[in-house]
């Protein structure tokens, strides 16, 4: 009778290695959960992308109307009839197809690519102001920024939720939705699957960085064109508002601090002239894996205007 007494007494062990069991299920369910979820926002960022083609959400008008042809056809009738001098009535050239222009002339390949910023702000996110794509990578997503909270799409995906993979955007604080200033910086987070920003540290590749030259931005108002010219870790200081990249002195002593660098992951095209005058850059940042200290930047330099 004793030893079944024995038998029968408590042991503390047993409902240790029960809880343990049962907390490991719920961990490893919250971390499927949440792999689920950042997926799930990839994929509705994919969609969107995969939409930039079709009559969903991208397409549509462009983004500068253009006259049709009856239209243009009725105004040559009109100038015909009224003996003014062609040269008198001529309209300005259109800013977008300007842009595009500029960049032909240059031998620079043009995407087949149409954006509807009023369409994209009025059913996705009213703070979308642009899109970006890079050739050669998986970034091809819509630019924000938001009116009040600089840090609010490092954080929060196009749909309000919040977590990863967040969004692409820029910092109201430091610049302006217009692409004139001296230095624009978008960030994106370097996502593991490749998405967002994550993609850009190809450019740590020499053969990658020379063959994938160009960045493409569109707004409402025409189309920027941008020429990378160097690739490299930086510490993760807050470039504008360490630099101000629109004065000269500040501008060429910052590059050359770069081009000094014994950092090996430093790609820079020196045949690329810049001088601080005048010119408009754009710059992605990401993050890289195990080092928090440290940035990845992608630089080009504006190459489609007069």
């Amino acid at each position: 009778m004793e030893k079944d007494n024995k038998n029968k007494r408590f042991n503390p062990w047993i409902l240790l290695s029960i809880i343990c069991i049962v907390g490991a299920i719920g961990c490893i369910g919250f971390l499927i959960k949440t792999s689920l979820d950042q997926k799930n926002k990839a994929d509705d960022m994919s969609k969107l992308v995969a939409s930039s083609s079709s009559d969903d959400i991208l397409s549509g008008q462009p983004i500068v109307e253009t006259s049709s042809s009856e239209e243009s056809g009725a105004a040559s009738t009109d100038t015909a009839t009224s003996e003014v001098e062609p040269s008198a009535t001529a309209e300005p050239e259109d800013p977008y197809e300007k842009s595009i222009r500029l960049a032909t002339e240059q031998g620079i390949p043009i995407p087949d690519l149409e954006v509807d910023i009023p369409n994209l702000q009025e059913t996705v996110n009213k703070d979308i102001y642009a899109w970006i794509y890079v050739p050669g990578t998986k970034v091809n997503y819509p630019v924000l920024q938001h009116p009040t909270d600089d840090s609010h799409y490092l954080n929060y995906n196009l749909d309000g939720s919040k977590g990863y993979p967040g969004c692409i955007y820029s910092e109201k604080q430091y610049n302006s939705k217009d692409f004139w200033d001296a230095n624009t910086v978008l960030y994106g987070h370097n996502m593991k699957n490749g998405t967002m920003f994550g993609s850009i540290h190809k450019y740590e590749d020499e053969e990658f960085f020379y063959e994938n030259r160009y960045i493409y931005v569109y707004t409402q108002e025409r189309l920027f064109v941008y020429k990378i010219f160097a690739a490299y870790v930086h510490s993760n200081e807050h470039l504008l508002y360490r630099y101000n990249f629109g004065e000269p002195t500040i501008f060429n002593m910052y590059f050359d601090d770069v081009k000094k660098s014994r950092n090996v992951n430093r790609i820079i095209d020196e045949t690329v002239e810049l001088t601080g005058e005048n010119e408009h850059l754009i710059t992605l940042s990401t993050c890289i894996n195990g080092k928090p200290e440290n940035r990845f930047l992608v630089m080009g330099v504006l190459v489609n205007e007069e």
